[in-house]
């Protein structure tokens, strides 16, 4: 099994920082999604996509997926740009 561990993004539709902090470790997909005959959604058997856990640090992430000898990646959080402008720019 083979995971990554990333921290939550800000949502884009709100300017809030709810929600936001906290380290997830998600496992990577086992298997490709397939169609439904029937429906035609898209499905797998792979039951450890739909897991996802989260945690306070990136150091209790790793901790525990050393315990449980789950290979991970920790994917680096991008740097916050600030576009910092004044009204009056719009109007030039």
């Amino acid at each position: 099994m083979a995971a990554r561990i990333y921290k939550t993004p800000m949502n884009a539709m709100q300017s809030g920082q709810a929600l936001t902090g906290k380290w997830v470790l998600e496992f990577e997909p086992a298997e490709a999604r397939k169609a439904d005959p029937l429906t035609g959604w898209a499905g797998s058997g792979d039951t450890q996509r739909q897991v996802k856990l989260k945690f306070g640090d990136v150091d209790a992430a790793k901790a525990y997926a050393d315990k449980y000898g789950i290979s991970y990646s920790v994917v680096p959080t991008p740097e916050k740009k600030l576009k910092l402008q004044a009204y009056a720019d719009n109007f030039r």
